[in-house]
């Protein structure tokens, strides 16, 4: 994994775009050290003075585009509860824009998932094993499947003065080619038996459970059973990067392990991207699976 400075590559056009999808495909982040898109300095500081929802099953401050609703956020005075959905919004809409310019290939067919607000120091914070940010993993959606679709996030450093802090290690592929097997995970994904049998019941009937497929059943176990590996957690082969004030950066999160290991104030906004939309189909953690496996595992 590297970090690679988006003003180390062609300057604009196809070229520029091609280049930008092989990066961000093979595994890589890429930074822009200035954020390039504007972002109102009233509605940042603004931002700076949210706080989140007590709720511990709230991790964010999430803006929802499909329905322009705020979740997460404690408790304000109505004015400002519009306001910071109006902030939220514009955000998401400024992202969005920016995205399918540089993007035209992916933008016909993503769709737009939600966008978050991260007003905590992530230092020391109290999350469940399976919610914390500091351990590595690689993004999943429990409950939103994408049945082979890539996450993608492009992150903001809003704070004014301190730098967000990862850790990054080994890609998806080098993962799961030394893991996947011998986890046990893909063949029970890919065999579900007498659970899968009764979630696929359940959906039948009408009722209101996730049955997510083997793909998707996969990432989810995979997710948690990195951030339960504490021999992974202190071998892994990786490095602390450093997201400055003021920067964005963007990447697959279900290619690139990743923690956050300090950082206040941040902005993110998340893209389903279309398996099919890929520069690099056979990069996808889904082909990898598949090539491994031997199966298909997106239906």
């Amino acid at each position: 994994m590297s970090v690679i400075d988006a003003g180390t590559l062609p300057p604009a056009g196809r070229e520029r775009e091609r280049e930008c999808c092989r990066v961000l495909e093979e595994g890589h982040i890429l930074l822009f050290p200035v954020t390039p898109f504007a972002l109102p300095a009233e509605d940042r500081s603004f931002l700076l003075e949210q706080r989140q929802a007590d709720a511990g099953y709230h991790k964010n401050i999430a803006y929802r585009p499909e329905s322009d609703r705020v979740t997460g956020v404690a408790r304000q005075q109505r004015e400002d509860g519009e306001k910071l959905r109006r902030v939220l919004r514009d955000y998401s809409r400024t992202v969005v824009r920016f995205a399918a310019e540089l993007f035209p290939g992916y933008a016909g067919r993503w769709r737009v998932d939600y966008a978050s607000f991260r007003p905590q120091e992530e230092e020391h914070r109290k999350l469940s094993a399976h919610a914390r940010n500091d351990l590595l993993h690689v993004d999943s959606f429990p409950t939103r499947p994408t049945r082979g679709d890539r996450i993608f996030r492009i992150f903001t450093n809003i704070n004014p003065s301190a730098p967000r802090v990862w850790r990054t290690g080994e890609n998806f592929e080098e993962l799961a080619e030394s893991m996947a097997v011998s986890s046990g995970l893909l063949e029970r994904a890919a065999r579900p038996g007498l659970l899968g049998s009764l979630r696929g019941a359940a959906r039948a009937a009408g009722l209101p459970v996730t049955v997510r497929p083997p793909y998707d059943e996969f990432m989810h176990r995979f997710h948690n059973f990195l951030k339960e590996n504490s021999g992974y957690q202190e071998r892994a082969k990786a490095q602390v990067v450093s997201f400055p004030p003021g920067s964005t950066w963007m990447v697959f999160t279900d290619m690139v392990t990743h923690a956050v290991l300090s950082g206040q104030f941040a902005l993110e906004q998340t893209f389903l991207m279309a398996r099919d939309s890929m520069t690099l189909p056979e990069k996808t953690p889904i082909s990898i699976l598949e090539r491994i496996s031997g199966r298909s595992l997106g239906a």
